[in-house]
């Protein structure tokens, strides 16, 4: 059955009664997202922004977003580059946050889509570009139903906990991510202000992964935080 979409509180999924295949690509094969989601910090330096990325993917990391809300478009379009080269010579999956655009140009593996960054598609699996999508869903489950009817291929709750990153986010709760595990059929990923010591109480909820910032690529060993996170996730990913 097709549906209309409309944006809105409380959200409304209109049915039209066409027959459609409602289940993602990603629902027939294994998900990329698992483990260690590492999320960039703002660096104005490129070289050393590859440096500390090359550490966390010596530590196993196998999915990366480029998140640069501060960056010139020109500094963006040359740090996302650079990166996604850099992941793809490795095997790494290549997320670009909010940029459609820069997702396709950069060749990435996917784009992620907050709040005020919904793509003019109204399905997220017909993108020509076949790019993997996330969605932002806070503390919604609701929103987070509605994603994966879209199409999106994952979605994010959070923040889990006070985050140094985005210190005014909306907070989600454990029993959310437990919920969300029991209703939607595409992966669920942990986000905000999560550290190791955090880590026993998440991965009980069944979640599939959890997106770092400053817990990883603020430590002292970016290379050994990357192992510690993803060995609760049981991934052996290290580089040899």
């Amino acid at each position: 059955m097709d549906f209309d979409w409309e944006w809105g509180s409380p959200f409304r999924i209109v049915f039209s009664g066409r027959a459609k295949n409602p289940l993602p690509a990603m629902y027939t094969e294994r998900s990329p997202i698992r483990g260690l989601y590492a999320i960039t910090p703002d660096i104005p330096d490129t070289h050393q922004l590859q440096h500390r990325v090359q550490q966390a993917i010596d530590g196993g990391v196998k999915l990366l977003q480029y998140r640069a809300k501060s960056l010139v478009p020109a500094m963006r379009l040359q740090q996302a580059r650079a990166l996604a080269a850099q992941c793809a010579a490795q095997g790494v999956h290549f997320i670009v946050n909010d940029d459609r655009g820069l997702a396709q140009t950069c060749q990435a593996t996917g784009v992620h889509l907050g709040l005020h960054d919904e793509t003019e598609d109204k399905e997220f699996g017909n993108s020509k570009h076949s790019l993997l999508v996330g969605i932002s869903c806070y503390d919604s489950l609701q929103r987070a139903q509605a994603a994966e009817l879209r199409g999106a291929d994952y979605v994010a709750f959070g923040s889990m906990f006070p985050s140094p990153t985005k210190p005014a986010a909306t907070r989600a709760p454990l029993s959310l991510l437990h919920d969300a595990k029991q209703q939607l059929r595409i992966p669920v990923v942990a986000i905000g202000g999560i550290t190791l010591p955090h880590m026993d109480a998440l991965v009980k909820t069944g979640i599939d992964a959890v997106a770092v910032v400053s817990a990883l690529f603020d430590a002292p060993d970016i290379t050994a935080a990357a192992r510690h996170f993803n060995a609760y996730f049981g991934e052996s990913h290290v580089q040899s």
